[in-house]
């Protein structure tokens, strides 16, 4: 057995940043253990274009399915994952939005000592660098860099504009004072490569000597000794091996992957863990639950004529030519993230902050032998979400193998707020492209299509068409009520030794992407354990 003084497990958006703080100082031996095979250097990784070759690549992801159900029509929902350095952080989007001020506010609200906006606003600050917006809300000398997406095609000014022309104000920073508005997308991207946790927070700190980086690392189990963490077990090159944490274990898997493992080593809900004959050595109903997610329909619209948008540009010479145009100057639609034009917009006028987010992509996609590709039809479509979702679904092992995925129960629009937010979201993506000047450019909408406009009809349409922007949050939920997995310092209720730092944590979602957020649980993490030593 290998010793260490901490152990991370995972190296994505919370497990890289851990690891590479936690060894800032010299003092401590960390191990961080990724169970993916692949470094930073994977060929699609560092272009963010390179985003719509992994996202379904087995390769370097999980390709995890939800179990099907009535809330999606019976549909499994794709729940992609990192398996690589870096984690979900190397394949995901690059959009940087951390949500809302009142998203951390609710959480001091529910009893989450030390997470409101004024003290996490710190930790936001410090893991980034940026020149947008003002000093008071930006960091200016972090890791992680932060630019604004270009516009790549036509598309984006008459959609900006037609925005403008329903009432929605051109926000400069929807990270300051107010999320509301129509934006160009802030990304985690810098002179056209990916910002990563492998490249900005692990590559430089793999250089120390106190750092232990295993790639390949499936870990099975953590080891208990009475209610203390002790170490792991784990996989590597087909051998079965231990290692001791003299200090910490600190679970970073992700709200997929972590309750599995904490229900694997005893931790969770009596009545899982006894369906697989696993003992119990700390009841934890909360484990597994609490799950939420962003999830919407696609809404598509078709042009009247060619050039609007970036149809076509994804395959073929016109591929060939982008993809020349990236290598020789980082430039071109290769060199951007998705979804890079955003909405920020309310349900109703009594809701006090944006409730809905509107994800608008200049292209249409089209499905060839079950892979999505970017049609020559030129078009735009549109995700419309709902921010702060109520309904709540489940993440549980369906046996005691550590290999075998874990069941994917999603509940989506359970509640009737969540359901006439949902319209409300499907009503705003419309009455945009229903204004000028985009109107005047457009031939048709293919989905839904104008035959669906009643609530019932549209609702129906969401069950059956939408899917989620891989936003899962919530499983290992910080908190002191009985559902509570972690406490406001992350750790574990009734066992020693061992944290849960990445997006399982969140008692809420938040009202933007979770990566940046994980990070930032990340920092004030390996904070709080340094001013425990």
């Amino acid at each position: 057995m290998s010793d260490y003084d901490f152990i991370v497990i995972g190296s994505g958006s919370s497990g890289g940043v851990l690891a590479a703080r936690l060894t800032e100082n010299g003092k401590y031996r960390v191990l961080c253990l990724e169970a993916g095979t692949r470094s930073e250097r994977y060929l699609w990784s560092r272009p963010p274009g390179g985003t719509a070759f992994m996202i379904e690549n087995p390769e370097v992801n999980w390709r995890r399915f939800s179990t099907p159900n009535e809330s999606t029509a019976n549909r499994p929902i794709y729940v992609p994952g990192g398996k690589l350095l870096g984690g979900t952080s190397a394949i995901n989007g690059m959009i940087f939005n951390r949500g809302q001020r009142m998203d951390y506010d609710r959480w001091a609200q529910m009893g989450c000592r030390g997470w409101s906006h004024e003290d996490v606003l710190p930790y936001f600050k410090k893991l980034e660098s940026t020149d947008i917006g003002s000093d008071h809300y930006r960091g200016r000398g972090g890791p992680i860099k932060v630019t604004v997406a270009a516009k790549t095609s036509p598309f984006f000014d008459l959609f900006i504009e037609s925005a403008q022309a329903v009432g929605y104000p051109l926000n400069p920073d929807y990270t300051g004072d107010t999320q509301y508005g129509v934006a160009m997308a802030q990304q985690t991207i810098h002179r056209g490569l990916r910002q990563s946790t492998a490249t900005q927070y692990l590559a430089p700190a793999r250089k120390r000597p106190n750092l232990t980086i295993r790639m390949g690392a499936e870990v099975t189990s953590l080891i208990l000794e009475g209610q203390r963490c002790i170490g792991v077990r784990f996989r590597c090159d087909g051998a079965m091996h231990e290692a001791r944490a003299s200090r910490e274990a600190i679970v970073s898997a992700g709200a997929i992957a972590s309750p599995k493992l904490l229900e694997l080593s005893g931790i969770g809900n009596p009545k899982v863990l006894s369906r697989f004959g696993i003992p119990v050595i700390q009841e934890l109903p909360g484990v597994g639950e609490n799950l939420r997610d962003h999830f919407g329909p696609t809404l598509k619209w078709t042009f009247r004529q060619r050039g609007l948008s970036l149809a076509g540009r994804g395959r073929g010479l016109r591929l060939l030519l982008e993809i020349a145009r990236y290598v020789l100057f980082r430039k071109g639609f290769i060199s951007e993230g998705v979804c890079t034009l955003r909405v920020f917009t309310r349900s109703t006028d009594q809701v006090e902050q944006a409730d809905i987010g509107l994800l608008v992509n200049p292209f249409l996609l089209e499905i060839i032998n079950q892979k999505r590709r970017m049609s020559n039809v030129d078009g735009f479509f549109i995700y419309a979400q709902v921010q702060r979702p109520e309904s709540c679904g489940s993440i549980h092992i369906q046996s005691p193998d550590p290999f075998a995925a874990p069941a994917i129960s999603y509940s989506f629009l359970a509640t009737e707020n969540d359901r006439r937010t949902a319209v409300a979201a499907v009503r705003r993506a419309r009455e945009i492209a229903a204004a000028r000047p985009i109107a005047d450019v457009i031939a048709e909408e293919i989905a839904p299509g104008p035959q669906i406009q009643s609530d019932a009809q549209i609702i129906d349409f969401i069950r059956k068409t939408g899917a989620t922007t891989f936003h899962a949050v919530g499983t290992c939920k910080m908190g002191h009520d009985s559902m509570a997995v972690v406490d406001d310092q992350l750790r574990v209720h009734g066992i020693r030794g061992l944290r849960v730092a990445d997006a399982s944590i969140m008692p809420m979602i938040i009202s933007g992407n979770t990566s940046i957020p994980s990070m930032m649980i990340a920092e004030k993490c390996a904070d709080m354990i340094l001013a425990e030593l």
